[in-house]
């Protein structure tokens, strides 16, 4: 009887003993950044850590604007701990939204005070750049457009220009910096005349850049790393810089952002995973994966794509970019409705 008992009890005890098991550490990231280039960053700290990463990912047509939103809802009952983004205005944006918490990362010493937030809300990660990407078998170098204002000139046919809608990622902070540098009126003017002479807008710069390598397109407005991607494949394209003749305005270098989210469940695991991805080690493989052809260190050489001299930005502050998203978006809904 005695020995009945004792096997129920232990029968009874097992499984309340395997439910106990611990569970590994877990952090869960909110990022826009590409996943193709995300991933294998987020599975190296998974393997050194031992820490599961929960990623979410972007929907292209609405590239870091929805998951920003998303922290936004959130906000009260937050599920991410990590925000990673492929720009920065969304990222001040959710500062300004209070979604997120301070954190002075060891790792991000050596980044130029100008890619990091004085009060620590983010930092700032690899960067790409905005260009021109033509088609080298439907325009001749005299035809190549040199400078945004090109793309309103006759001899491009609206109809063979492509940008992505302007409302959403790196070609809505692009936008909002061209409000920043030549005024609302002005720049409202610009893409209304984009508009009016038929220019295509797309979801997004992949779509741009496809199109153009396609030979859908004669050229566009895409970011050095979907322009890249297209030289790599070997397509008929040449990129540019636009804008860099002298006393010209610059084309927009664009860091990514790394932030902790306020109320994060997983604070410890967060602050590891901001470590990481603000490190030098990280900017490198970003670099070498193609993510990234400006990068924010001195001490990283850039990659081989796009060829030539770094490009010479424009002479505006990303917070002075930011400050004029609002306007740039409200202007840019009436002027391009689907």
């Amino acid at each position: 009887m005695r020995r009945l008992v004792l096997i129920i009890v232990l029968a009874l005890a097992l499984p309340l003993a395997c439910s106990c098991a611990p569970k590994p550490p877990t952090v869960v990231v909110y990022t826009s950044v590409d996943q193709v280039y995300a991933e294998p960053v987020l599975n190296a700290f998974a393997e050194r850590t031992g820490i599961r990463v929960q990623p979410v990912f972007d929907v292209e047509a609405t590239k870091t604007t929805g998951l920003a939103n998303r922290l936004i809802a959130e906000k009260n009952h937050p599920r991410a701990d990590v925000w990673w983004s492929g720009e920065f205005a969304q990222t001040m944006r959710l500062e300004a939204e209070g979604v997120l918490a301070p954190y002075d990362s060891p790792a991000a010493a050596d980044i130029p005070a100008a890619y990091r937030d004085p009060g620590f809300f983010w930092t700032g990660v690899a960067g790409r750049a905005r260009v021109l990407l033509v088609n080298t078998k439907l325009l001749t170098p005299e035809q190549y457009p040199r400078n945004l204002r090109d793309l309103l000139d006759e001899h491009l046919p609206g109809g063979q220009i492509g940008i992505a809608y302007p409302l959403f990622g790196t070609t809505a902070t692009h936008a909002a910096a061209l409000y920043a540098a030549w005024g609302r009126d002005a720049a409202r003017g610009y893409f209304a005349r984009l508009q009016a002479r038929g220019v295509r807008v797309v979801d997004g710069n992949s779509v741009v850049r496809d199109m153009v390598a396609q030979g859908q397109l004669a050229c566009g407005l895409t970011d050095t790393d979907d322009a890249c991607g297209a030289v790599e494949k070997g397509a008929p394209v040449e990129i540019l810089f636009p804008d860099q003749e002298e006393g010209g305005l610059g084309t927009l270098v664009i860091p990514g952002t790394v932030a902790l989210v306020a109320g994060a469940p997983h604070p410890q695991q967060a602050r590891m995973l901001i470590d990481y991805l603000v490190s030098a080690e990280v900017e490198r493989q970003l670099v070498a994966s193609g993510w990234c052809q400006v990068p924010l260190r001195s001490t990283i050489a850039p990659p081989a794509c796009p060829p030539g001299p770094a490009p010479r930005g424009m002479a505006v502050s990303l917070e002075a970019v930011w400050q004029q998203t609002e306007a740039a978006s409200a202007d840019l809904r009436e002027v391009f409705v689907r």
